[in-house]
């Protein structure tokens, strides 16, 4: 045990870039605060924050680039276990020795490789599953845009026969070969201490899929909410906030949109975004497209709605989004769909919908309009209450701080 408590935190990407980044950076505030030195291990990119130690980080892996036959074969290698990453990991607890490693995305790009080298040094390894990727090959549980298990109970060729990873074959021959990698090296099931389960969705969903159940700690993800103001304007929309993709039940959004004649503004971008626009058209509803609004904008956005609605189809963690609409003192509308129903207590803070069904959607959303505004801010003010106190920072810090010590 060292005598400075040091936190090595891994994950792929060292710069605010999705939910996993930001409780990634988010952690590190939290600890440095509270008097731990933190150590970051990440892969370089022009995008990081700058770092004390990022002579360690492993290069950039950039998909798609330009490159022969021998270079996809070398970078498919890295992918499924990179001995840079291996070495680069024993050279800096070698400098810095670690009281825990607590690691969050580090498959594709860092890999698990390093897992077993931290083993081997006796560092304690905390990992927080970020998606489903220990369980899934790949790693949303989704295939063509629906929630999918066939590989459940080892079958894992599944990945490869549907294609699930992009559609492409290659792609998904690629994930199935370092699952297989993985697993017959024991590279997650052997070196990780405590998993970090952010909903309790996750949680039991693993031990479904093998995971022993002592091993996995529900933490829930942590929001300031005194960072956060409610607006005292409200406006006469209801706010999707996040990317345009298939899974995210947008399709529904915009039905149920028409069904209630609610005027609906769609905050992000994404592949979907050309059939949704066509969809609006075709149903003659009235949808605003912002595109990837900075913070300060998308915050006034969402205070200013009638509700943030989350109308998920797949298997969702514990999404960030509605703990900040609750901390702008808003309502959410959401699907009983993985974690989302452990966020939004229905008739309290929000309402929960059936996913994919536009009807019942289009109904809550009718139902929510028709409150008066005081009915809105109430239920807002209950969440902004419960996020204060059950979603601090504080909390996650010691629910934390309580697991690596358990394991020291």
């Amino acid at each position: 045990m060292t005598h400075v408590r040091r936190l090595l935190a891994i994950n792929n990407y060292f710069y605010r870039r999705g939910g996993a980044e930001s409780v990634f950076l988010d952690q590190i505030e939290l600890f440095t605060a509270a008097g731990w030195e933190v150590v970051p291990f990440a892969m370089r990119h022009p995008a990081n924050l700058p770092s004390a130690w990022s002579e360690y980080f492993v290069s950039e892996i950039e998909y798609g680039g330009p490159g022969g036959p021998v270079t996809k074969a070398k970078q498919a290698a890295k992918v499924i276990y990179s001995l840079e990453a291996r070495r680069k990991i024993l050279a800096l607890i070698g400098r810095a020795p670690p009281t825990v490693a607590h690691a969050h995305n580090v498959y594709h790009h860092i890999s698990p490789s390093i897992f077993g080298a931290l083993k081997a040094e006796g560092v304690p390894l905390v990992m927080t599953a970020h998606d489903l990727k220990i369980a899934c090959p790949a790693y949303k549980m989704l295939s063509r845009g629906r929630v999918c298990e066939r590989c459940h109970g080892s079958r894992i060729h599944n990945v490869l026969l549907h294609r699930c990873v992009k559609e492409s074959a290659l792609v998904s021959g690629l994930v199935l070969l370092e699952t297989l990698v993985h697993r017959s090296f024991g590279l997650y099931r052997d070196t990780i201490d405590r998993l970090i389960a952010p909903s309790r969705f996750y949680r039991d969903k693993l031990v479904e899929w093998g995971w022993d159940a002592s091993r996995i700690a529900y933490i829930p993800n942590s929001i300031d909410a005194k960072a956060y103001s409610p607006a005292t304007h409200e406006g006469d929309y209801v706010v999707y906030a996040g990317r345009l993709a298939p899974e995210k039940g947008l399709a529904t959004l915009v039905r149920a949109a028409a069904l209630s004649r609610q005027q609906l503004v769609l905050a992000g971008s994404g592949p979907e975004e050309p059939a949704l626009r066509k969809l609006a058209q075709d149903l003659g509803v009235e949808v605003a497209f912002t595109g990837h609004l900075d913070k300060p904008a998308l915050q006034r956005l969402i205070g200013e709605a009638r509700a943030l609605v989350l109308p998920s189809e797949w298997y969702e963690n514990a999404p960030i989004s509605v703990l900040e609409a609750y901390a702008l003192g808003r309502p959410v509308i959401g699907t009983r769909i993985g974690g989302i129903p452990e966020l939004v207590a229905d008739g309290e803070t929000g309402a929960l919908v059936e996913p994919a069904n536009p009807v019942m959607l289009a109904e809550a959303l009718a139902a929510l309009a028709a409150l008066p505004p005081s009915a809105r801010a109430g239920m807002g003010a209950t969440g902004r209450d419960w996020v204060a106190r059950e979603f601090a920072p504080d909390r996650y810090r010691e629910r934390t701080t309580a697991l690596y010590e358990a394991l020291g």
